[in-house]
């Protein structure tokens, strides 16, 4: 029924009322599925539901959030450098975290996707005075979600400078963490431990999860051994969340079920 209405919209209207004719349709369909992350995802024709399958896994981890009044950040808008594509995925978050603001950067300019709760950056994400300058002029993030180049310098480089100002119980997902394998991408086949990959450097942080039981006189725990409770990883997606992992927590419940103050 989808495609047939698309078809005669295509038929019947011209460019400018079939954009409009489009968007409403999609509007409308996705108000009535705000609660189902897969369904939003194929509505908004966002790669997360059939390229991959992030969705199933996101709704997992970000169910009981999605009422909440939130500002969530995606790096990467999609369409490459055409300033009229891409932003699927930033539809899909506006309508399942109905009360929050939805950012997103990009190395093009994407400004004419903006809307109501989105605001989208230029820059990239790999240039660290960039980053905090977006964070600085968000003021807080609970929600980040790196869909960027998935080059593992870049990767790593939102991550050092992006985590550490989340938000204690926020989450952070890296997608496509499959080209930590592939040479092009800064990646390694060979050397699966290399943390100059992301997954090779995500493998190495989740031991910090266990710091306190490490054998080694006078370990000094870094940074993300600290602030990091649990590591999720799936095909090609990694989740993390943040908060405090010291001798207070254990025994309390993880992250993953405490609300986003």
């Amino acid at each position: 029924m989808r495609k047939s209405l698309i078809s005669i919209f295509k038929r019947c209207l011209t460019p400018r009322q079939y954009e409009l004719a489009k968007k409403l349709y999609t509007s409308i369909f996705c108000l009535f599925n705000t609660n189902d992350l897969m369904k939003l995802a194929a509505i908004c024709r966002t790669d997360k539901w059939g390229g991959h399958w992030y969705a199933r896994n996101y709704q997992e981890h970000f169910r009981r959030l999605r009422k909440k009044r939130m500002n969530v950040l995606e790096i990467g808008v999609g369409g490459y450098e055409d300033p009229d594509k891409g932003g699927a995925s930033l539809l899909m978050w506006k309508y399942y975290f109905p009360r929050s603001a939805i950012y997103a950067i990009d190395v093009y300019d994407k400004s004419k996707l903006q809307e109501k709760r989105i605001k989208i950056f230029q820059g990239s994400q790999n240039d660290e005075k960039f980053l905090k300058d977006v964070f600085s002029r968000i003021g807080s993030l609970d929600i980040i979600i790196d869909d960027g180049s998935h080059m593992n310098e870049h990767v790593l480089t939102s991550f050092k400078t992006l985590f550490p100002l989340l938000k204690d119980g926020g989450i952070y997902a890296v997608e496509d963490v499959q080209t930590s394998y592939w040479p092009q991408y800064g990646g390694s086949s060979e050397d699966l431990n290399n943390p100059a990959t992301a997954m090779g450097f995500f493998k190495k942080i989740a031991d910090g999860l266990n710091y306190m039981e490490l054998a080694e006189p006078g370990y000094e725990p870094a940074y993300f051994d600290k602030n990091i409770t649990s590591i999720h990883f799936y095909h090609n997606l990694v989740i993390i969340y943040k908060g405090v992992n010291d001798e207070r927590s254990i025994g309390r419940p993880r992250a993953s079920g405490d609300p986003i103050k």
